[in-house]
């Protein structure tokens, strides 16, 4: 009998025009959206690709090991699931410079990418965006009428009259709209991977097949959740223009008015005044208290006096500086001689400037590396505690559980992102460990090109992979779990509702 009647209800959606109107709409929207998608991501691969050969070009320029540094920059490159969601990937930099001064942070890095700012507006509407929008849509006109209408024309009396259970009528009509979803929803995401894997641009192993498999489910979990909500006042008001009003309503406070009212209504969490003085105050006592050790190293040096650069001369040099602000909390020390060549003069004082360098380099090092547990932890008070207070008040919406799932699923969540930095502060050490075993600071070559330009050739190289699909899967799930646990709760309802109802 529940055969028979999902048989019934799917040839009845099958045959509606807007099942028709559905798969048009959702076939066109996405793959139009993709082919803009895959010409946008294009654009940002060929802009990380010049980026990583302008900086690779001009480091290798660089004759001294002082200078070079400063031309050493790590780069991510784009995501190629971000065409399904965006998420954090065009938003937060995607490239970071890596010194012995400072351990870089997400707040450090710097963006290039597209400069079409028409393209980027296009751009911003990913897949799952018209998902999130579209289909949830049609998932409602999809339910609005599944009882109410039923119930006006009287054959859902008919219907009971057959002795046919009441569980039985609200499967089968949950399953056979469900399926009528899930054409247009696979037609169109098979369109878009047939897309990807033909674009040169973009390569996608058996990782991200299973990465887009986890968005599949995610969008139908959260497809069954506005169905059921259609059904749910289909049940509850027993007529269809009634049930219409009311689901246009809904669907447009949930997509619409709520995710954005959020970001009105939640009051931000001002960063206290104090938490900002007092991280700038320890940090610049961690650095006073290494100039201090830096001007005795000058003053009980043989060299006499405090001059840090021993007066030698040379075509150029850098200068020492600190910087720092409250509202960056942001800080270099740098005590450097740069200089392509040495007058003869000078030549006597480059053991000194040797043995400055040798003390200085670990020195700033180690200083840098107890400001960044200071850093973290008020740049995580001050700007990620206000991000997460947002992220939890539209988890109370379907809306926004959905698109936290899906970035979760497709690696441009925050964590996704953040792996990208977790990756820069390794390679930075490995470079320190490479300075160090190589004794770099203490080489001439740090400060002078005279007897020899630096060697760039043995530098480790970067390279970051993202996480693997167990990784994502455990990032996403949760939130899939509240999605499935938000159907199981609205199905129960309807059945409460429909059993006790009079026909």
């Amino acid at each position: 009998m529940l055969t028979t009647l999902i048989r019934r209800e799917l040839l009845d959606n099958l045959m509606t025009f807007r099942f028709a109107a559905a798969v048009f709409i959702i076939l066109l929207l996405v793959v139009a959206n993709t082919s803009v998608l895959i010409k946008d991501h294009e654009q940002r691969l060929a802009s990380h690709n010049a980026a990583v050969k302008r900086y690779q070009r001009q480091l290798q320029e660089k004759k001294t090991y002082s200078a070079g540094i400063e031309k050493l920059f790590v780069h991510r490159s784009p995501n190629p699931l971000s065409i399904f969601n965006v998420g954090f990937d065009k938003q937060l930099g995607n490239e970071v410079r890596v010194s012995h001064t400072y351990v870089p942070s997400l707040w450090d890095a710097r963006k290039h990418g597209s400069d079409n700012p028409f393209m980027d507006m296009f751009a911003s509407i990913d897949i799952t965006f018209i998902f999130e929008v579209i289909l949830s849509l049609l998932a409602l006109i999809f339910a609005y009428d599944t009882l109410a209408g039923e119930h006006e024309r009287g054959t859902l009396r008919l219907v009971l009259t057959s002795h046919v259970r009441r569980g039985h009528i609200l499967l089968a009509k949950y399953i056979s709209a469900m399926l009528c979803l899930l054409m247009p929803l696979l037609m169109s995401l098979l369109l878009s991977v047939i897309l990807l894997t033909t674009t040169s641009s973009i390569s996608l192993n058996a990782d991200d097949f299973l990465r887009i498999g986890g968005i599949i489910l995610t969008t139908v979990v959260y497809l069954s959740i506005f169905y059921l909500i259609g059904m749910l006042i289909s049940a509850a008001t027993r007529r269809t223009r009634t049930a219409l009003m009311l689901s246009m309503f809904v669907w447009g406070f949930l997509v619409l008015v709520y995710p954005n009212m959020i970001l009105f209504v939640v009051p931000q969490p001002e960063a206290p005044q104090e938490r900002r003085a007092s991280a700038f105050n320890q940090i610049e006592q961690m650095w006073e208290e290494f100039d201090r050790e830096r001007e005795h190293f000058l003053a009980t040096d043989a060299f006499p006096g405090k001059d840090w650069h021993f007066k030698i001369v040379g075509s150029g040099w850098y200068g020492a500086y600190l910087w720092g602000s409250p509202r960056h909390l942001f800080y270099i020390y740098e005590s450097t001689i740069a200089a392509d060549t040495l007058g003869k003069e000078s030549e006597p004082k480059v053991p000194h400037a040797q043995n400055y360098f040798g003390f200085l380099g670990p020195k700033v090092i180690g200083t840098a590396d107890r400001t960044w547990f200071i850093r973290k932890s008020a740049l995580e008070d001050l700007f990620i505690q206000s991000a997460n207070v947002e992220r939890r008040y539209l988890k109370l919406s379907p809306v926004g559980l959905y698109d936290a799932a899906t970035q979760a699923w497709s690696g441009t969540d925050l964590l996704g992102i953040r792996d990208f930095f977790d990756a820069a502060r390794q390679y930075r050490q490995r470079v320190i460990d490479y300075f160090y075993d190589e004794e770099v600071f203490k080489a001439r070559q740090w400060f002078s090109a005279d007897k020899g330009a630096a060697d760039w050739s043995n530098l480790p190289q970067f390279s970051f992979q993202r996480v693997d699909v167990n990784t994502n899967a455990k990032r996403a799930l949760p939130d899939v779990g509240l999605l499935f646990m938000i159907n199981v709760l609205l199905f129960i309802i309807i059945f409460l509702i429909f059993i006790k109802s009079e026909v």
